[in-house]
């Protein structure tokens, strides 16, 4: 909630006594409060970072630092989307097929012209802001619960993609399409390459974080700590949530243009992607049902999420525990989250 919603009234009691607001923490005291909730991501993250130099010491080195955020660039930029939804009390199952939808549509439509480059890229954004206006009209206005208006328009999408290419997606992505996930920027001082992929994630970031420290921010927070009040402190909740599930549906579309930089044209290419988006977002620290948590934290989680996965990997794991291990951290990531408002109370 806003801090004007959380603060009691002033002024004399029925029983003639004066009440008086506590006084307001300060900011460097609500700045630092934000830095200990999240520090415990930022601590695995550097564990994990560390363990995985032991493991290939080409990890130290610039260029291969930089392959692992390219890697996680997807994941990070979907985590931030589905971030704004969860802070505001909803979830968002639809972005791994809204993934997929974008590398197929891209790969049918562009058709090795790359003329089409831009139109196309327009294109995939535009259906990640329908889709999200669909999600959200339907959350807010027809009351239905957003679990399961977007498990439905997962089920559309993935429908709607198998029919579409008959389960064998044809076309291909060209070259200047796969820039933004594959090409970079050449020649950098110190750096072989700052890829693009890089740039657009740490810029997704920073636009993240302003935005969460602005009006809309606060609202966000304030509509997913409590609905009812923030309704009646004048704040628009419908058009809060709607506007929350615009951003992840065209954060997860931008994902998809990052991803189709290295990833084969399929029609399974975002299956899970949106489980592993809400691992991610808890794994900071976000609590769900809304009102509290991070925005750095979430994205954070998604760097610690790839690189556990990458750990597993260089230790030998079979990928195929990925789920199991997901699955563990959601549980555990929820349960330390009930245990610390607890402790708060």
């Amino acid at each position: 909630m806003t801090d004007a919603t959380l603060t009691p009234p002033t002024g004399p009691t029925p029983a003639g006594d004066v009440v008086e607001a506590p006084p307001r923490p300060s900011l460097a005291a609500r700045a630092w409060r934000s830095v200990a909730r999240s520090a415990p991501i930022f601590a695995v993250l550097a564990v994990l970072l560390v363990w995985i130099a032991v493991e290939n010491p080409n990890f130290t080195e610039p260029p291969g630092f930089l392959a692992f955020l390219k890697r996680a660039a997807p994941l990070a930029v979907l985590a931030a989307g589905q971030y704004f939804v969860i802070v505001t009390g909803e979830f968002d199952l639809s972005v791994g097929s809204l993934v997929t939808v974008t590398v197929v549509v891209a790969a049918q439509v562009l058709a090795d012209n790359p003329d089409s480059t831009l139109p196309v890229i327009a294109l995939v954004l535009l259906i990640g802001v329908a889709v999200g206006i669909v999600n959200g009209l339907i959350t807010t206005r027809l009351q239905v619960p957003s679990f399961i208006t977007t498990l439905g328009m997962l089920l559309i999408l993935d429908g709607a993609v198998f029919y579409w290419t008959d389960g064998a997606p044809k076309g291909s992505l060209t070259e200047d399409f796969r820039t933004l996930g594959r090409g970079g920027v050449d020649d950098v001082p110190g750096l072989e390459q700052l890829p693009w992929s890089v740039v657009v994630f740490l810029a997704v970031g920073v636009g993240a974080v302003l935005l969460m420290r602005a009006n809309l921010g606060k609202q966000f927070m304030a509509v997913g700590d409590n609905d009812r009040a923030a309704g009646l402190s004048g704040v628009p909740v419908a058009r809060v949530r709607t506007i929350a599930f615009v951003l992840s549906g065209v954060l997860a579309a931008v994902a998809g243009i990052l991803l189709g930089g290295f990833a084969g044209v399929s029609a399974q290419v975002g299956d899970g992607l949106e489980f592993q988006a809400i691992t991610a977002v808890v794994l900071g620290g976000v609590v769900l049902g809304g009102g509290r948590g991070s925005v750095v934290a979430a994205i954070a989680g998604a760097l610690t999420l790839e690189a556990l996965f990458t750990l597993l990997n260089l230790l030998g794991v079979s990928g195929a525990l990925e789920d199991t291990v997901e699955g563990v951290i959601i549980i555990a990531a929820v349960a330390f989250a009930a245990f610390r408002l607890r402790s708060d109370r």
